[in-house]
């Protein structure tokens, strides 16, 4: 693997050979294994298609920004490239699976989602699992979730087969966004973009931890819907956000708003039954506003 020797060497200052290479948990898109280098150095790595390369590019950059925040751990990114047919990312090695504090994730989420830009956005586009996620700058919040967010998911699930009920919903949705909004003006805050169960962690101090982002600058309250999708941290952890950084009280309704997207978005990655709990969602919101 001389391109991956190479590339950590340069980006770490020192010479690096690997020695061991053993596979590890990758999730559904991406494969990933840990490295040892003749060293002793170990490193994380995740591979994909060569084709992929930006994805890994991206998510390096997003890493990069979220630390930014010096709010919450994350990987460390070394480097990125190519390796024949496939390309990879390396990220320092953590060592994962302490006693997560919910209080203290909840407090150092509101102080990353304080890490503020001047508009909507990135200064490049990524992929929200391995769909292509769309960031550009916006100065408007309501136009950037319409187009962006909702409109693109819909597009991409209606050459997937969601059906024409589906698009009729959510386009509902779109036509009465500024409803959801009224009174509420968000700031573009740091986004992890992709903040599931999954995707946080604690080492072994118990400090939070979190990774795989779809880093993006937007409304803090996408972050907190999302970890509301699949399995919460527990009441500790939003309590504790809440005192850091209070939420506006139409969040209530937001949330689902902002899951909206992540149901669409899981439809077109893995289609099944998320297309009916998509409709069945974009019906509820259109009740909360008419």
């Amino acid at each position: 693997m001389s391109a991956l020797n190479t590339s950590i060497s340069e980006a770490t200052g020192k010479s690096f050979r690997l020695d061991h290479d053993q596979s590890a948990g990758g999730g559904c898109i991406n494969q990933a294994s840990v490295i040892t280098g003749a060293d002793g150095r170990h490193f994380f790595v995740k591979w994909n298609s060569a084709r992929l390369a930006d994805m890994f590019a991206a998510e390096a950059e997003g890493l990069a920004t979220l630390a930014e925040a010096r709010a919450i751990r994350v990987p460390e990114p070394v480097c990125h490239g190519l390796e024949d047919d496939r390309c990879f990312l390396v990220m320092e090695l953590l060592e994962l699976g302490g006693r997560l504090d919910p209080a203290r994730f909840g407090e150092g989420l509101a102080r990353m989602h304080r890490h503020t830009a001047e508009h909507f956005g990135w200064h490049r586009d990524n992929t929200i699992g391995a769909t292509p996620q769309i960031n550009a700058w916006r100065d408007d919040w309501i136009d950037f979730w319409r187009e962006q967010r909702l409109g693109f998911q819909i597009d991409l699930a209606a050459k997937r087969g969601g059906g024409s009920s589906l698009r009729d919903a959510v386009q509902a949705v779109m036509d009465t966004l500024p409803a959801f909004f009224d009174g509420y003006r968000p700031v573009p805050s740091v986004l992890h973009g992709d903040l599931w169960s999954g995707n946080w962690d604690a080492d072994g101090e118990g400090n939070p931890v979190i990774y795989d982002p779809a880093v993006y600058f937007g409304d803090r309250e996408t972050d907190l819907a999302m970890t509301e999708l699949f399995g919460g941290p527990g009441q500790r952890f939003y309590d504790a956000y809440h005192a850091t950084w209070p939420v506006d009280p139409g969040y209530r309704v937001r949330k689902d708003l902002y899951n909206l997207y992540h149901l669409l978005n899981h439809f077109n990655l893995f289609g099944g039954g998320y297309a009916g709990q998509s409709e069945r969602l974009a019906t509820r919101l259109l009740c909360e506003v008419r």
